[in-house]
């Protein structure tokens, strides 16, 4: 029998997973509403192809780990986070959990679509914002893949 190999999720299932991730993060920050009522809304109203399992545990570990994404976060910023936008402080923490703790994700991908989030949901030159403070986290969350050689 031939040995099975993860399936990886098509580009735009994970994109849209990544969209909806905002979204619901924004409503969490908002709300205090618990993810998992929120996970279970976006299942519902979201019928589509989406990278579930992704949505899934990014929604888990950015709602549990707020705090820790928040200290990590916190140095790079040049604001309080009570002035940051809350789309931008959703895509920051997006960002830095995929950036921490989804080494499978190459760290420019992460960039890149947190960036492509803040050019869509955000304000006009958020996106400029995300890319310097995610590209900060990176040379410390990275550091390896980084300074590999190509």
């Amino acid at each position: 029998m031939p040995a099975t190999t993860p399936v990886k999720p098509r580009t735009a299932q994970r994109r849209k997973a990544r969209t909806l991730l905002l979204q619901a993060c924004y409503q969490w920050q908002l709300s205090a509403a618990a993810p998992s009522a929120i996970e279970a809304q976006y299942r519902a109203d979201n019928p589509g192809k989406v990278d579930w399992d992704f949505f899934h545990q990014v929604l888990t570990g950015v709602t549990g780990g707020a705090a820790q994404l928040d200290a990590l976060l916190s140095p790079l910023l040049d604001r309080k986070f009570s002035d940051l936008n809350p789309v931008e402080l959703a895509i920051l923490r997006l960002g830095c959990y995929e950036l921490s703790e989804r080494i499978d994700i190459p760290y420019r991908v992460v960039i890149n679509e947190c960036v492509e989030l803040a050019r869509t949901f955000g304000a006009s030159e958020s996106h400029k914002y995300i890319n310097g403070v995610l590209d900060q986290a990176a040379r410390q969350l990275r550091r390896v893949e980084i300074n590999a050689p190509a």
